[in-house]
Protein backbone atom coordinates (compact mmCIF):
# COMPACT_ATOMS: atom_id res chain seq x y z
CA UNK A 1 0.00 0.00 0.00
CA UNK A 2 1.23 3.82 -0.98
CA UNK A 3 2.93 5.14 1.94
CA UNK A 4 1.36 8.88 2.21
CA UNK A 5 2.46 10.26 6.11
CA UNK A 6 5.87 8.98 7.32
CA UNK A 7 7.52 10.27 10.52
CA UNK A 8 11.11 9.44 11.47
CA UNK A 9 12.52 10.22 14.87
CA UNK A 10 10.62 12.75 15.91
CA UNK A 11 11.12 14.22 19.12
CA UNK A 12 9.69 17.68 20.83
CA UNK A 13 10.49 20.03 23.47
CA UNK A 14 9.01 22.91 25.05
CA UNK A 15 11.28 24.49 26.84
CA UNK A 16 12.77 21.76 29.36
CA UNK A 17 9.69 19.74 28.85
CA UNK A 18 10.10 16.77 26.52
CA UNK A 19 6.67 15.86 25.49
CA UNK A 20 7.21 13.17 23.08
CA UNK A 21 10.86 11.69 23.35
CA UNK A 22 10.89 9.53 20.16
CA UNK A 23 8.37 8.38 17.48
CA UNK A 24 8.54 6.83 14.30
CA UNK A 25 5.03 6.18 12.15
CA UNK A 26 4.11 5.48 8.70
CA UNK A 27 0.31 5.94 7.21
CA UNK A 28 -0.92 4.65 4.67
CA UNK A 29 -2.76 6.68 1.47
CA UNK A 30 -6.37 6.26 2.14
CA UNK A 31 -5.86 5.07 6.15
CA UNK A 32 -8.30 6.08 8.90
CA UNK A 33 -5.60 6.40 11.37
CA UNK A 34 -6.50 7.90 14.98
CA UNK A 35 -3.90 8.73 17.74
CA UNK A 36 -5.99 7.81 21.23
CA UNK A 37 -4.65 8.74 24.71
CA UNK A 38 -5.23 10.47 27.62
CA UNK A 39 -5.10 14.08 27.86
CA UNK A 40 -1.50 15.20 28.07
CA UNK A 41 0.05 12.80 26.06
CA UNK A 42 1.35 14.00 23.35
CA UNK A 43 -1.34 13.44 20.16
CA UNK A 44 -2.56 16.85 19.32
CA UNK A 45 1.66 17.97 19.04
CA UNK A 46 1.94 15.18 16.69
CA UNK A 47 -0.96 16.32 14.72
CA UNK A 48 -0.04 19.80 14.88
CA UNK A 49 3.47 18.69 13.39
CA UNK A 50 2.27 17.25 10.88
CA UNK A 51 0.18 20.21 9.96
CA UNK A 52 3.56 22.12 9.88
CA UNK A 53 1.53 24.43 13.16
CA UNK A 54 4.83 23.32 15.15
CA UNK A 55 8.10 22.13 14.24
CA UNK A 56 9.76 18.66 15.58
CA UNK A 57 12.88 19.62 18.03
CA UNK A 58 14.37 16.61 16.14
CA UNK A 59 13.20 14.51 13.06
CA UNK A 60 11.66 14.57 9.77
CA UNK A 61 8.06 14.88 8.18
CA UNK A 62 7.22 13.36 4.85
CA UNK A 63 4.39 13.98 3.03
CA UNK A 64 3.44 11.35 0.09
CA UNK A 65 7.71 11.21 -0.28
CA UNK A 66 8.63 14.71 -0.27
CA UNK A 67 10.19 16.14 2.65
CA UNK A 68 8.10 18.99 4.44
CA UNK A 69 9.84 19.19 8.05
CA UNK A 70 10.33 22.69 7.34
CA UNK A 71 7.56 23.38 5.38
CA UNK A 72 5.12 26.17 5.96
CA UNK A 73 1.65 24.71 6.87
CA UNK A 74 0.23 26.57 3.55
CA UNK A 75 2.75 25.22 1.22
CA UNK A 76 1.85 21.35 2.94
CA UNK A 77 -1.09 19.37 0.96
CA UNK A 78 -2.94 19.06 4.04
CA UNK A 79 -5.91 20.49 6.00
CA UNK A 80 -6.58 20.27 9.87
CA UNK A 81 -10.35 20.26 11.16
CA UNK A 82 -10.52 22.02 14.94
CA UNK A 83 -13.21 20.62 17.61
CA UNK A 84 -13.86 24.63 18.17
CA UNK A 85 -14.70 24.61 14.32
CA UNK A 86 -13.15 28.35 13.36
CA UNK A 87 -15.46 29.57 11.74
CA UNK A 88 -15.60 33.13 10.75
CA UNK A 89 -18.31 34.95 12.15
CA UNK A 90 -19.36 37.49 9.96
CA UNK A 91 -19.24 34.96 6.99
CA UNK A 92 -21.79 32.69 5.23
CA UNK A 93 -21.52 29.64 5.00
CA UNK A 94 -20.36 29.74 1.15
CA UNK A 95 -17.75 32.19 2.35
CA UNK A 96 -16.41 30.17 4.97
CA UNK A 97 -16.01 27.07 2.60
CA UNK A 98 -14.63 29.21 -0.13
CA UNK A 99 -11.71 31.14 1.99
CA UNK A 100 -9.21 28.84 1.24
CA UNK A 101 -9.23 28.91 -2.17
CA UNK A 102 -9.44 32.42 -2.40
CA UNK A 103 -6.45 32.76 -0.70
CA UNK A 104 -5.07 30.41 -3.34
CA UNK A 105 -6.49 32.36 -6.01
CA UNK A 106 -8.16 29.60 -7.52
CA UNK A 107 -10.77 31.22 -10.27
CA UNK A 108 -14.63 32.07 -9.69
CA UNK A 109 -15.83 29.16 -11.83
CA UNK A 110 -13.43 26.58 -10.28
CA UNK A 111 -14.23 28.03 -6.84
CA UNK A 112 -18.28 27.68 -7.53
CA UNK A 113 -17.62 24.13 -9.28
CA UNK A 114 -15.48 22.73 -5.62
CA UNK A 115 -18.11 24.43 -3.56
CA UNK A 116 -21.45 22.64 -5.15
CA UNK A 117 -19.67 19.39 -4.77
CA UNK A 118 -18.72 19.87 -1.02
CA UNK A 119 -22.22 21.34 -0.32
CA UNK A 120 -24.08 17.93 -1.70
CA UNK A 121 -21.24 16.16 -0.25
CA UNK A 122 -21.69 17.41 3.33
CA UNK A 123 -25.66 18.01 2.98
CA UNK A 124 -25.31 21.72 2.97
CA UNK A 125 -27.10 22.93 0.27
CA UNK A 126 -29.96 24.45 2.03
CA UNK A 127 -27.39 26.34 4.78
CA UNK A 128 -25.43 28.45 2.30
CA UNK A 129 -26.62 31.61 3.27
CA UNK A 130 -26.49 30.98 6.96
CA UNK A 131 -24.41 32.32 9.32
CA UNK A 132 -22.42 29.91 11.78
CA UNK A 133 -23.82 31.41 14.84
CA UNK A 134 -27.72 30.76 13.32
CA UNK A 135 -26.28 26.84 12.74
CA UNK A 136 -25.91 23.70 15.23
CA UNK A 137 -23.34 22.88 16.84
CA UNK A 138 -23.48 19.76 14.05
CA UNK A 139 -23.66 21.40 11.13
CA UNK A 140 -21.21 24.21 11.93
CA UNK A 141 -18.82 20.98 11.85
CA UNK A 142 -20.08 19.83 8.82
CA UNK A 143 -19.23 23.25 7.34
CA UNK A 144 -15.84 23.06 8.97
CA UNK A 145 -15.06 19.69 7.00
CA UNK A 146 -16.56 20.96 3.78
CA UNK A 147 -14.07 23.69 3.71
CA UNK A 148 -11.28 21.56 4.46
CA UNK A 149 -12.17 19.61 1.76
CA UNK A 150 -12.50 22.18 -0.65
CA UNK A 151 -9.17 22.28 -1.06
CA UNK A 152 -8.67 18.44 -1.85
CA UNK A 153 -6.16 17.62 0.79
CA UNK A 154 -3.96 14.68 0.49
CA UNK A 155 -4.70 14.28 4.11
CA UNK A 156 -7.25 15.81 6.40
CA UNK A 157 -5.86 16.15 10.06
CA UNK A 158 -8.89 16.01 12.56
CA UNK A 159 -7.98 17.49 16.05
CA UNK A 160 -10.96 15.81 18.73
CA UNK A 161 -13.51 17.50 16.00
CA UNK A 162 -16.57 16.03 17.82
CA UNK A 163 -15.90 16.98 21.06
CA UNK A 164 -18.06 19.81 21.42
CA UNK A 165 -21.35 17.76 20.61
CA UNK A 166 -23.81 15.94 22.26
CA UNK A 167 -23.86 12.36 22.47
CA UNK A 168 -26.36 11.29 19.70
CA UNK A 169 -25.28 13.63 17.21
CA UNK A 170 -21.60 12.59 17.85
CA UNK A 171 -22.54 9.34 17.65
CA UNK A 172 -24.26 10.11 14.26
CA UNK A 173 -21.48 12.23 12.73
CA UNK A 174 -19.00 9.51 13.39
CA UNK A 175 -20.70 7.21 10.66
CA UNK A 176 -21.06 9.97 8.64
CA UNK A 177 -17.35 11.00 8.69
CA UNK A 178 -16.28 7.12 8.46
CA UNK A 179 -18.52 6.87 5.28
CA UNK A 180 -17.40 9.89 3.68
CA UNK A 181 -13.51 9.06 4.74
CA UNK A 182 -14.23 5.50 2.76
CA UNK A 183 -16.46 7.15 0.03
CA UNK A 184 -12.96 9.76 -0.90
CA UNK A 185 -10.67 7.60 -0.11
CA UNK A 186 -9.00 10.37 1.87
CA UNK A 187 -6.26 9.47 4.24
CA UNK A 188 -7.79 10.63 7.78
CA UNK A 189 -5.61 11.40 10.84
CA UNK A 190 -7.65 11.42 13.65
CA UNK A 191 -7.08 12.77 17.51
CA UNK A 192 -9.25 11.94 19.97
CA UNK A 193 -9.34 10.60 23.61
CA UNK A 194 -12.78 8.77 23.29
CA UNK A 195 -11.74 5.14 23.08
CA UNK A 196 -15.09 4.40 21.27
CA UNK A 197 -14.62 6.65 18.80
CA UNK A 198 -11.42 5.12 18.23
CA UNK A 199 -12.98 1.96 17.66
CA UNK A 200 -15.58 1.99 15.82
CA UNK A 201 -14.27 4.55 13.18
CA UNK A 202 -10.73 3.84 12.48
CA UNK A 203 -8.85 1.19 10.36
CA UNK A 204 -5.78 1.62 12.70
CA UNK A 205 -5.34 2.81 16.08
CA UNK A 206 -2.30 4.21 17.70
CA UNK A 207 -2.57 4.46 21.87
CA UNK A 208 -0.07 7.21 22.92
CA UNK A 209 0.77 7.56 26.40
CA UNK A 210 3.83 10.14 27.59
CA UNK A 211 4.59 10.78 24.46
CA UNK A 212 5.50 7.14 23.24
CA UNK A 213 3.64 5.10 21.23
CA UNK A 214 1.74 1.81 23.94
CA UNK A 215 0.45 -0.37 20.51
CA UNK A 216 -0.10 0.41 16.90
CA UNK A 217 -2.30 -2.02 15.88
CA UNK A 218 -6.05 -2.32 14.41
CA UNK A 219 -9.02 -2.19 16.61
CA UNK A 220 -9.92 -5.88 17.09
CA UNK A 221 -6.26 -6.09 18.08
CA UNK A 222 -6.24 -3.75 20.49
CA UNK A 223 -8.86 -4.42 22.35
CA UNK A 224 -8.65 -8.42 22.37
CA UNK A 225 -4.96 -8.41 22.44
CA UNK A 226 -4.06 -5.36 24.37
CA UNK A 227 0.10 -5.07 24.43
CA UNK A 228 0.38 -3.65 28.12
CA UNK A 229 -1.82 -3.03 31.24
CA UNK A 230 -1.86 0.62 29.97
CA UNK A 231 -3.47 -0.01 26.90
CA UNK A 232 -6.21 -3.12 28.54
CA UNK A 233 -6.79 -0.29 31.23
CA UNK A 234 -7.84 2.85 28.84
CA UNK A 235 -9.55 0.81 26.03
CA UNK A 236 -12.74 -0.83 27.34
CA UNK A 237 -12.75 -2.10 31.02
CA UNK A 238 -10.81 -4.66 31.78
CA UNK A 239 -10.08 -7.08 35.36
CA UNK A 240 -6.64 -7.64 36.72
CA UNK A 241 -5.08 -10.61 38.28
CA UNK A 242 -1.24 -10.73 39.26
CA UNK A 243 0.08 -13.77 37.63
CA UNK A 244 3.57 -13.06 39.66
CA UNK A 245 5.84 -9.76 40.12
CA UNK A 246 6.18 -9.09 36.52
CA UNK A 247 2.81 -10.09 34.90
CA UNK A 248 -0.80 -9.43 34.93
CA UNK A 249 -3.60 -11.17 33.56
CA UNK A 250 -6.28 -9.37 31.76
CA UNK A 251 -9.77 -10.49 31.74
CA UNK A 252 -12.70 -8.40 30.09
CA UNK A 253 -15.54 -7.99 31.62
CA UNK A 254 -17.48 -9.93 29.39
CA UNK A 255 -15.71 -13.01 29.26
CA UNK A 256 -15.43 -13.47 33.40
CA UNK A 257 -18.14 -15.98 33.99
CA UNK A 258 -20.16 -16.20 37.57
CA UNK A 259 -21.49 -19.32 39.10
CA UNK A 260 -23.31 -20.55 42.12
CA UNK A 261 -20.67 -20.55 44.90
CA UNK A 262 -21.23 -24.44 45.70
CA UNK A 263 -21.33 -25.28 41.94
CA UNK A 264 -19.09 -27.83 40.60
CA UNK A 265 -19.89 -29.47 37.32
CA UNK A 266 -18.60 -30.44 34.15
CA UNK A 267 -20.01 -27.15 32.18
CA UNK A 268 -17.37 -25.17 33.50
CA UNK A 269 -13.82 -25.55 35.18
CA UNK A 270 -13.42 -25.06 39.25
CA UNK A 271 -14.33 -21.19 39.96
CA UNK A 272 -11.09 -19.45 39.83
CA UNK A 273 -11.71 -17.10 42.83
CA UNK A 274 -14.68 -16.38 45.01
CA UNK A 275 -15.99 -13.41 46.34
CA UNK A 276 -19.37 -11.06 46.85
CA UNK A 277 -21.93 -9.11 44.76
CA UNK A 278 -21.79 -5.63 45.80
CA UNK A 279 -23.39 -3.87 43.12
CA UNK A 280 -25.31 -4.23 39.92
CA UNK A 281 -25.75 -1.07 37.51
CA UNK A 282 -28.12 -0.89 34.74
CA UNK A 283 -26.60 -0.26 31.35
CA UNK A 284 -29.28 -0.47 28.81
CA UNK A 285 -28.23 -3.59 27.03
CA UNK A 286 -25.91 -5.13 29.85
CA UNK A 287 -26.10 -5.21 34.22
CA UNK A 288 -22.77 -4.71 35.38
CA UNK A 289 -21.91 -6.92 38.04
CA UNK A 290 -19.65 -5.90 40.30
CA UNK A 291 -17.75 -8.29 42.81
CA UNK A 292 -15.72 -8.28 45.42
CA UNK A 293 -13.15 -10.99 45.54
CA UNK A 294 -12.55 -12.64 49.23
CA UNK A 295 -9.09 -11.79 51.18
CA UNK A 296 -8.39 -8.89 48.82
CA UNK A 297 -9.94 -5.02 48.62
CA UNK A 298 -9.94 -5.92 44.58
CA UNK A 299 -13.36 -5.55 42.77
CA UNK A 300 -14.21 -6.97 39.40
CA UNK A 301 -16.88 -6.28 36.96
CA UNK A 302 -18.43 -8.99 35.06
CA UNK A 303 -21.33 -8.04 32.52
CA UNK A 304 -24.52 -9.98 32.85
CA UNK A 305 -27.27 -10.43 29.78
CA UNK A 306 -30.68 -10.38 29.54
CA UNK A 307 -31.01 -14.05 28.36
CA UNK A 308 -28.63 -15.33 30.65
CA UNK A 309 -30.83 -17.95 32.89
CA UNK A 310 -29.60 -16.72 36.42
CA UNK A 311 -30.07 -13.41 37.74
CA UNK A 312 -27.41 -11.83 40.21
CA UNK A 313 -28.60 -10.09 43.21
CA UNK A 314 -26.24 -7.85 45.67
CA UNK A 315 -24.61 -10.03 48.99
CA UNK A 316 -24.82 -13.17 46.62
CA UNK A 317 -21.66 -15.49 47.14
CA UNK A 318 -20.34 -16.36 43.99
CA UNK A 319 -17.47 -17.99 42.28
CA UNK A 320 -15.76 -16.70 38.70
CA UNK A 321 -13.94 -18.35 36.67
CA UNK A 322 -12.83 -17.89 32.75
CA UNK A 323 -11.57 -19.71 30.01
CA UNK A 324 -8.09 -20.05 29.32
CA UNK A 325 -7.98 -18.81 25.94
CA UNK A 326 -9.91 -15.46 26.93
CA UNK A 327 -7.03 -14.06 29.52
CA UNK A 328 -4.43 -12.07 27.90
CA UNK A 329 -0.83 -11.95 29.73
CA UNK A 330 0.25 -8.42 29.82
CA UNK A 331 3.49 -6.41 31.60
CA UNK A 332 2.38 -4.97 34.87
Amino acid sequence: MKEMVRLEGIKKKFGDNLIIPNIDLTIADGEFLTLLGPSGCGKTTLLRMIAGLEEPTCGKIFLDNEDVTTCAPYKRDVNMVFQNYALFPHMNVEENIRFGLMMKRVSKEEQQERLEQVLYLMQLEDFRTRRPQQMSGGQQQRVAIARALINNPKVLLLDEPLGALDYQLRKNLQLELKNLQRGLGLTFVYVTHDQEEALTMSDRIVVMNAGRIEQDSTPDKIYHNPSSKFVARFIGESNFFFIDEQNVLVIRPEKLNICEEEEKNAKHPLPSYYGTVVDIVFYGTIDKVFIRLDNSNQTVIAYQYFDDVKRWHADERVGIWWYPQDGVSVKS
